[in-house]
């Protein structure tokens, strides 16, 4: 018997089915107006296709819940038709398309590891771990006498990433990114 869970378990990550096709939660938002009854506003992800789309369900209203498996792998090197992740216990190697790995590839460089999520045995999803320490590679100086406060300049990371860092901050520097908002947290 598959789990089945009401639209007010939906937590983000997580599979369901809606209508014979596989999705996963991007977001969810529970809204109860002041007349008509409760209702749930939802970004979901095919996972078969990438489409993100918007959906309203009823509060209450039930679906089949997907198991998924998630995996940490190491992420090798990528070319324009794939990107290849090795798993570091059976040294098997996993190759997605970029389109799966596009936000994880943002964030990390080589060697760095990547969290894999499993659908039936098959790769769907690659995420970044949510934070990442990498090296500065091109800022430009910061310009004295400005100095406001949290005066900030955009900085490369050797990832590729842009961010905004402090004006202290140099090339060559390590920092600490959270990589679901891209926002600088600190020195390494």
């Amino acid at each position: 018997m598959a789990d089945v869970v009401t639209t007010n378990q939906f937590k983000s990550g997580m599979a369901i089915e809606i209508d014979g096709q596989p999705f996963t939660i991007v977001e969810s938002q529970h809204v109860k107006p002041g007349k008509g009854g409760a209702f749930v506003r939802t970004k979901v992800r095919n996972i078969a296709t990438g489409a993100v789309l918007d959906k309203t369900f009823r509060a209450g209203e039930k679906f089949e819940r997907i198991h998924t498996q998630s995996r940490k792998i190491a992420y090798l090197y990528s070319t324009d038709d794939e990107v290849v992740l090795m798993d570091n216990e059976t040294f098997e190697q996993v190759s997605v398309s970029p389109a799966m790995a596009e936000n994880a590839l943002k964030w990390v460089v080589e060697n760095m590891e990547v969290e894999v999520m499993y659908l039936n045995g098959q790769p769907f999803e690659v995420t970044p771990p949510n934070f990442v320490e990498l090296i500065i590679t091109q800022s430009d100086p910061g310009v004295q006498g400005n100095t406001a406060q949290g005066a900030t300049k955009p900085a490369t990371l050797e990832s590729g990433a842009v961010i905004q860092v402090p004006l202290f901050i140099e090339e060559g520097e390590k920092v600490k990114v959270d990589t679901r908002s891209g926002e600088y947290l600190g020195r390494a």
